[in-house]
């Protein structure tokens, strides 16, 4: 004891570590030693007197016990006694069990003490009030009374049957057990025994230590107050954020444990470390007195933890909703989400982050011994009990959950309702419609529908309500809202748009119309189109610009209150409406320029018709020429002079047509040109002489001069003989032409031939000296002959004559070959033969390339069969009797190899 005194007083003690020196009590030593010795003297009064109560009670149940046998003994016997077995089938230890059994039933069924009511309720004045106040609480603890009644009476029972009864068995042991009766044998003194336990108790026992009573008032002083997290005037401030809240919550646990640490810890290891506190403490029990200590500490903070989390949860009981706490909640619209704020699992996180802050409280109080040794290893156990910390979770959950759940389905009606309108929906929609095509009135319909939206959203209820929140709507009614007023400003934009896409259209019309109409024609024909659209204009165009304009205003009226024009759509709207007006002089002015027009146009006409005229009369003089042309070379020059004619004759009758028909818009009288007519006929037959002396002479040219291997013996024939035919026939046409100028009254015309007529004679005579050429061609260019051909005919000749790419027609007419065309017609001939055989032998090779044969299996056997094999039989028939054929003919020389192979 005086070691710990002078740890106090000299900071010091060799061998331990210097400790700090506490902040001063004012607290006499005196003063608590004598309270010390009264609370002492107090408590062994009180067990002396309880103990000789308890001998008292146990001495009167024992004489009580002792009357109810004697009153057993003294009962008369029954009428018809009990049969008994004979001796001799009943053993004595058998009939010592039986007494005992018998004698038990009787002590057992016999009345004994109740407990007394003052001990049940010394039992329940232990219980907490709010452990007692429910009728469920009241129910269960009337069941445990009852239950400790029934043990107590067992108990008597069991204790009165022992202490008068002697079971059978036990009767030979050799000491017999000493009853409670006989242990209040007072006869010997018992002082020593007395003093002796008081000794070992107040050694050992250190809870009855008087140190312990003072911890326990100054705790009591301390903590009665204080309650961590008190919340029960929270809900009379207004709402407040969860988030907020747990922070000042967990601040004021973290100060409420900074000044317990710093008032009552410093006191109570004030008292601990004492002189007088651990004088008469043996050093080896002062680690078991601080355990003890610290043991107190832990259940002094853990009733001050119990008490805050008891009383946390129960503003959350369903009995004291009037002080639940009020939170402040907001339904937000941000980023094009509708979202509540915080979230009911942020706020639910705070509720029980709060409970969490009070559990979490007071957990690093040193123990004695720890702060001592000015170390942190060990700390007093103030974890709070877990059924405590359970019954207090489970009440916040069932709190949060139900009062969570209407503001949740608040949300919920608003996401139900309006989530279309950001969730890609309304906006499809709106595109979808806006992509369409749609008229004026329903385009008005969509904008009403969302502006009747936008302001069913706005009239629903800014703030709602609840037990546990207070939920703010405002912000997401006006985002909502808003984006209801976008999807209509988004339509009405379209018709914005389109309103001025009309009312464009409508100016771009008038101005269209005011310069066609102010715009000079430049023709008749113009003159009459600007009359016809200046007509037209004046009756159906204006009336249908007036409906435009009419459906215009329409729409502007509607839009005005809707929307706020740009300063230049109302400059086009005004456009719009005076255009009727302005366009009326656009039409006087157009009167002007076409009076002005039709006077020019008549004038220009006049000057047409001199001029055509003149025209004809210079064209009447050139065509005279024509029956003059009879010279080959100039042929080329003829057909361009023919073109020329033909092109003014063309030109002539346009212009012919377009007086015709300016007269007819002047109502002038028709006038015809014969003449025009006239020309074109006598033109025509020189036109086709010469064309086809010009297509004779490029004919020639191309045979004579041409590839001789690209020549066609028969087409050649042919197209000779038709140049030939038309030739002859224009002849004729001229001869009969002169004849008729003759019989006419010119003879001298008709004794000689006109030029013309000697033209056709002179073709005609060079046709006749090529047809002479055409047998060579046929012979020597048939598509037959081969190399083995040409060597045959120059053999024939003497010299080499087979063609190549320069060789022509008249290169081989100079070679003089008409007296062998015989030979070479012979060679022609079997060249054809050979060529046709040729011919024949790839058409029935290729033809095979088309035939499939098809098969089948046959029967069970496995192996398959061709089918359908007549037209196939019949085509390979015909084929070997066209090879036999071809076999026996003297042309198939060159070919007999591959005959003999197809074959």
């Amino acid at each position: 004891m005086a070691t710990s005194g002078r740890i106090l007083k000299d900071k010091e003690v060799d061998g331990l570590p210097k400790f700090p020196v506490l902040p001063p009590i004012d607290t006499k030593v005196d003063a608590v030693k004598e309270t010390c010795m009264l609370i002492h003297q107090k408590l062994q009064k009180r067990r002396k007197k309880k103990m000789l109560n308890d001998q008292r009670r146990l001495l009167l149940v024992s004489r009580a016990t002792a009357a109810y046998r004697r009153c057993l003994d003294n009962e008369p016997e029954s009428s018809s006694p009990e049969p008994q077995f004979p001796p001799s089938m009943i053993s004595e230890d058998q009939m010592e069990r039986m007494n005992y059994a018998f004698l038990k039933k009787r002590v057992e069924s016999g009345p004994f003490t109740p407990i007394q009511q003052e001990w049940l309720h010394s039992i329940t004045g232990r219980l907490l009030p709010e452990l007692k106040n429910t009728p469920r609480t009241q129910a269960l603890l009337q069941e445990l009374c009852t239950e400790v009644s029934e043990d107590f009476r067992n108990a008597i029972v069991k204790h009165t049957v022992g202490s008068i009864l002697k079971e059978p068995h036990k009767q030979n042991t050799e000491k017999q057990e000493v009853t409670s009766l006989e242990i209040l044998d007072f006869s010997q003194p018992r002082h020593e025994s007395f003093v002796q336990s008081h000794r070992k108790i107040k050694a050992n026992l250190h809870i009855l230590h008087p140190v312990m009573q003072i911890i326990l008032d100054i705790s009591y002083t301390t903590f009665s107050p204080i309650v961590l997290a008190d919340l029960s005037d929270y809900r009379v401030s207004g709402p407040v954020d969860c988030k907020s809240l747990h922070n000042k919550m967990a601040l004021e646990c973290k100060r409420t444990e900074e000044h317990i640490m710093n008032t009552w810890f410093p006191k109570i290891i004030h008292l601990l470390t004492l002189r007088d506190t651990v004088k008469g403490i043996k050093e080896e029990k002062l680690d078991s007195f601080y355990n003890c200590a610290s043991t107190l500490m832990s259940n002094l903070l853990k009733s001050l933890l119990h008490k805050s989390v008891a009383q946390y949860a129960s503003l959350f009981d369903e009995k004291n909703q009037h002080s639940l706490p009020l939170f402040r909640m907001s339904l937000t619209f941000d980023d094009e989400k509708m979202e509540i704020y915080p979230t009911l699992q942020d706020l639910g996180g705070a509720i029980f982050g709060i409970l969490n802050s009070i559990t979490s409280t007071l957990q690093k109080v040193p123990t004695v011994q720890s702060w001592l040794a000015q170390s942190k290893s060990s700390f007093v156990d103030a974890k709070v009990a877990d059924h405590i910390w359970g019954s207090a979770n489970a009440i916040l959950k069932t709190a949060v959950e139900k009062n969570l759940e209407e503001p949740d389905k608040h949300f919920q009606s608003y996401v139900e309702k309006y989530a279309w309108l950001v969730n890609g929906t309304a906006q499809t929609q709106v595109k979808l419609f806006m992509e369409e095509e749609h008229s004026f009135e329903e385009y008005t319909q969509k904008v009403e529908e969302f502006h009747r939206l936008s302001k069913e959203i706005i009239d629903l209820p800014a703030k709602a309500h609840f037990t546990m929140v207070h939920l703010d709507c405002e912000e997401l009614k006006q985002g909502l809202a808003n984006k209801a007023k976008h999807f209509a400003e988004e339509l009405i934009k379209k018709l914005v748009n389109n309103h001025r896409v009309l009312n464009v259209e409508i100016c771009s019309e008038f101005e269209t119309i005011k310069e066609n109409a102010q715009k000079v024609p430049e023709s008749t024909e113009k003159m009459v189109e600007m009359i016809e659209y200046i007509n037209f204009t004046k009756t159906t165009g204006l009336s249908q610009l007036q409906k435009k304009i009419s459906e215009s205003l329409k729409k502007l009226l509607y839009l005005v209150d809707v929307h706020i024009f740009e300063p230049d759509d109302l400059k086009l709207h005004k456009t719009v409406f005076l255009w009727p007006q302005n366009i009326m002089q656009a039409f006087e002015l157009s009167d002007e320029v076409i009076e002005k027009a039709k006077y020019k146009g008549k004038h220009e006409l006049i000057a047409t018709r001199e001029k055509l005229m003149v025209e004809l009369t210079k064209l009447a003089h050139r065509i005279l020429d024509f029956p003059e042309c009879s010279e080959l070379d100039l042929i080329p020059q003829y057909v361009a002079d023919i073109r020329i004619v033909q092109k003014l004759i063309r030109e002539a009758e346009e212009t012919v047509e377009y007086i015709n028909k300016e007269e007819k818009v002047y109502d002038m009288a028709q006038t015809s040109y014969p003449e025009v007519a006239a020309i074109k006929e006598s033109i025509e037959p020189y036109q086709k002489l010469f064309g086809l002396v010009l297509e004779w002479q490029h004919t020639e040219k191309k045979w004579m001069d041409g590839s001789f291997q690209g020549l066609n013996g028969e087409s050649m024939e042919v197209e000779v003989d038709e140049f030939f035919r038309n030739v002859f026939k224009m002849l004729k046409f001229f001869q009969q032409r002169q004849s008729k100028a003759g019989q006419e009254g010119a003879e001298d015309s008709s004794k000689t031939e006109s030029p013309t007529a000697t033209l056709c004679s002179t073709v005609l005579q060079e046709i006749k000296e090529f047809k002479e050429h055409v047998p060579l061609v046929s012979i020597l260019c048939n598509p037959g002959i081969r190399q083995r051909h040409w060597d045959q005919m120059s053999k024939i000749v003497g010299y080499d004559i087979t063609p190549d790419s320069g060789t022509t027609l008249r290169k081989i007419l100079k070679q003089n070959l008409t007296p062998y065309l015989d030979k070479f017609e012979s060679v022609s001939a079997a060249a054809s033969k050979e060529f046709s055989f040729e011919k024949a032998m790839k058409t029935m090779v290729t033809i095979w390339d088309d035939v499939a044969f098809h098969h089948q299996p046959h029967r069970e056997t496995g192996v398959s069969i061709l089918i359908s094999l007549d037209e196939i039989q019949t085509m390979l028939d015909d084929q070997i009797v066209k090879t036999q054929t071809m076999r026996g003919s003297p042309f198939i020389k060159p070919f007999e190899h591959e005959i003999k192979a197809g074959y």
